[in-house]
C-alpha cells in the first residue's frame, strides 16, 4: 500500500529505540525524510547512519533542550513521540515526588514540548500528523506501574485535545498503544525478572505472562515490526478520517472491549 508520504518530512522520537527505528525504517522506504531523535548521541548516531537519515541527541525531559532541537530540524510535516521510560516500580503510595517527576518530565511533558514547538507550522501549512506511542497501561493500569499509567493516559488525553482543537485545520492526532514489545525496555525489565527468580531470561517471559498478563491472548511478546506499520499507517495521508484515536496493538492484553 502506498502510504503517500512522499516528499513528507517526519521527526522520531526515542528514534535509537526498537520501536522507533522500525518506524523510521517504513517511513523512509515510503518516501518520507526522517529525522532521529534521543537522548543517547551515540546510539542515535548509529540508528541514523544505519537507515541513512539524520540523526540528533536531544534532552527533551526539558523545555530548553526541546528548542534547541527544534532550532536544529526545523518544521516537519509528521511528529511520532516514542520516546520515555518506565519509570519508578512498587506501591503508589510509596512512590515518592522525584519519581511521579520523573515520568511527567520524560514521558508527559516531552510530548507535550514536542507537540508545542511542532505544530503551529502544521496547522498553518493544513497538513499534520501526530502519533504519540502510549500503552497498554492507559486502558488497564498496573499498580506497581502507577507513574508510567499515569503519564501514559496523560499523553492520550492530551492527544485527544489537541484532536478536538485542531483536527479541522489538518492536524490529525493520534496513539498507538503497545502491550509487551520485544524492546530493551522490556529486555531490561526481563533480565532484572530473571535475575531475581533465578532462572533464564525466557522463562522470566513466561513467569510475566502468567503472573502479570494473563489477557495477553498470544502468549508472547509482540514485536516491534507489528507495531511500526500502524504507527506509519496514522501517519499517513490514508489515515485522514483517523483522529484521536489511541489504537492498542496489545496481542489481546487489555482484558476489555472499546466502543
Amino acid at each position: 500500500m502506498d502510504l503517500k508520504l512522499n516528499g513528507r518530512r517526519a521527526i522520531i522520537t526515542g528514534g535509537s529505540g526498537g520501536l522507533g527505528l522500525a518506524t523510521a525504517d517504513i517511513l523512509v522506504a515510503e518516501g518520507a525524510t526522517v529525522i532521529l531523535t534521543d537522548l543517547d548521541e551515540d546510539a542515535v548516531t548509529k540508528a541514523a547512519k544505519k537507515l541513512g537519515v539524520d540523526g540528533i541527541a536531544a534532552d527533551l525531559s526539558t523545555t530548553p533542550g526541546a528548542e534547541e532541537l527544534y532550532k536544529k530540524t526545523g518544521d516537519v510535516d509528521i511528529l511520532i513521540h516514542a520516546a520515555g521510560v518506565t519509570g519508578a516500580k512498587g506501591d503508589p503510595l510509596e512512590m515518592k515526588d522525584e519519581d511521579w517527576d520523573e515520568a511527567h518530565q520524560i514521558d508527559f511533558m516531552s510530548a507535550v514540548r514536542m507537540a508545542r514547538l511542532y505544530g503551529p507550522a502544521m496547522i498553518e501549512k493544513g497538513w499534520g500528523r501526530m502519533v504519540f506511542v502510549t500503552s497498554e497501561n492507559a486502558a488497564q493500569p498496573y499498580p506497581d506501574e502507577s507513574v508510567y499509567n499515569v503519564a501514559k493516559v496523560g499523553i492520550a488525553s492530551f492527544a485527544k485535545s489537541v484532536s478536538m482543537q485542531h483536527a479541522g485545520k489538518g492536524l490529525l492526532a493520534n496513539c498507538v498503544a503497545p502491550a509487551f514489545i520485544k524492546t530493551p525496555m522490556t529486555d531490561g525489565m526481563m533480565e532484572k525478572l530473571a535475575k531475581e527468580r533465578g532462572i533464564s531470561v525466557d522463562e522470566a517471559v513466561e513467569v510475566f505472562l502468567a503472573e502479570e498478563r494473563p489477557y495477553l491472548a498470544l502468549k508472547r511478546r509482540g514485536e516491534v515490526e507489528e507495531v511500526a506499520p500502524v504507527i506509519a499507517l496514522l501517519a499517513s495521508e490514508r489515515a485522514s478520517f483517523v483522529v484521536g484515536a489511541n489504537w492498542r496493538v496489545d496481542g489481546g492484553a487489555v482484558g476489555t472491549i472499546s466502543l
